[in-house]
């Protein structure tokens, strides 16, 4: 509703610049479209490397609360993963 507002203060002022406002914003809508496409699947190539790089710690610490709950399928026999994975994350709680 604002901008209707401005559009018709624009047009009662300069109603040479409101029409051509009003004709060229479709065509501005048009133009930017891929870009707005464009950073919409750069979000998403983003995401999914954020997605990736995470995935061991979210698996870590989610082996980690099945262990500690006494899960049977995930008892950890490891030491060295016991030593360098599970005990920094006991202490990072």
């Amino acid at each position: 509703m604002m901008t209707f507002l401005l559009w018709l203060l624009l047009l009662i002022f300069c109603w040479p610049l409101a029409l051509l406002a009003l004709v060229l914003w479709p065509l501005v809508w048009l133009i930017a479209l891929p870009f707005r496409l464009l950073g919409i699947a750069v979000d998403g190539v983003f995401d999914l490397l954020r997605a990736i790089l995470t995935l061991p710690g979210t698996t870590a610490i989610s082996s980690l609360q099945q262990h500690q709950n006494g899960h049977p399928a995930l008892t950890f026999h490891n030491s060295r993963f016991e030593q360098n994975i599970v005990e920094p994350l006991r202490t990072c709680h």
